[in-house]
């Protein structure tokens, strides 16, 4: 194993003191470190909060900023945040209008933050995403995960929430959003937990893994390598395939790294994709390529797929400025 650590056990402290020095402008290290929350907050909003295990970064922490989240938990890699790190953010930035969880299917992120809602002692909503079409059932979660599709929920109603909505209505048009959103992903190869020092799964030189999960969970199948194209097809044709007769009208296509794709490839990946969904009479309005829901060193992509009506358009290009996102701020 070769990483830029000092000692595995200390990553994560070390990862997020260095990550609040750089973005000191942006975002301040909670009490203990149990969480990340916008340096300046804004009274009377509704506080968006979110979280997992570490090694997706820059999800989440590298979305607490204006226009996206309030604050994020940082769990260990690859585990959920304990409830009193989700308990502890709440209370510093609930500001009386309550706070909306922004939570991916993962059993132990849905029980954690369910938990911390119990305890808390304001108004507390929650969305939860399942966007990946992958699988039914996988490792670690009860019907479909929560993958790259969640920055897009948080974004959206991250400027939903700059607005002046209110809890309820953050929580219907995330909810909203989850269901107008797909994704699908494929690995090239695993990835290294720096606890365990050894790639989390092995594919041979020829080899890739087709719907893999954010964890490096397993997919469909495994199968020889292809074309950018072949793979772009088939992982279009399932995100299409799952939204059925919805699938028309203007989209987002996100095209996400798993940190260390390089950004050439993402290109002939989005690329291929476009094509693929223009092929089937649906029109990419916007985009985005780059790394941003990642799984350590994995190498691989996955392909998002929003339907984008006026108000999900408007509020994607609202402004943004945070660590890993930032536009029109």
């Amino acid at each position: 194993m070769k990483k830029f650590i000092n000692a595995p056990g200390e990553i994560l402290t070390e990862s997020l003191a260095g990550f609040t020095a750089a973005h000191a402008d942006i975002v301040t290290l909670g009490e203990e470190g149990k969480f990340v929350r916008r340096a300046t907050l804004s009274p009377g909003k509704v506080a968006l909060i979110s979280g997992g295990g570490s090694g997706h970064e820059p999800l989440h922490a590298g979305f607490v900023g204006l226009g996206m989240l309030d604050a994020a938990c940082p769990g260990q890699v690859f585990t959920s945040p304990t409830p009193d790190q989700m308990l502890a953010a709440a209370e510093a930035v609930d500001s009386g209008a309550g706070v909306l969880f922004i939570v991916k299917n993962y059993a132990g992120d849905v029980m954690n933050f369910e938990m911390a809602s119990e305890m808390a002692s304001g108004a507390v909503a929650t969305v939860l995403t399942n966007d990946d079409v992958a699988v039914e059932n996988s490792t670690w979660t009860t019907g479909r995960r929560g993958v790259a599709g969640t920055m897009v929920v948080e974004k959206l109603v991250g400027a939903a929430a700059e607005q002046g909505r209110d809890l309820a209505a953050l929580q219907a048009l995330g909810t909203q959003v989850n269901n107008a959103t797909r994704s699908m992903g494929v690995a090239l190869s695993g990835c290294t937990v720096p606890a365990a020092g050894k790639p989390n799964f092995v594919l041979a030189d020829d080899e890739i893994e087709i719907g893999v999960g954010i964890h490096g969970e397993p997919g469909r199948r495994r199968e020889k390598l292809t074309s950018a194209d072949a793979l772009a097809d088939e992982m279009v044709a399932a995100i299409l395939a799952d939204f059925g007769a919805a699938a028309r009208g203007n989209v987002l296509l996100l095209v996400n790294g798993f940190g260390a794709t390089p950004a050439m490839e993402l290109y002939v990946m989005y690329n291929a994709a476009r094509r693929a969904l223009e092929a089937k009479g649906l029109s990419v309005t916007r985009s985005l390529v780059g790394n941003y829901v990642t799984s350590l060193d994995m190498a691989g992509c996955s392909i998002t797929v929003s339907l984008f009506d006026d108000e999900l358009t408007g509020l994607w290009d609202a402004p943004v400025h945070t660590a890993g996102l930032r536009w029109g701020a």
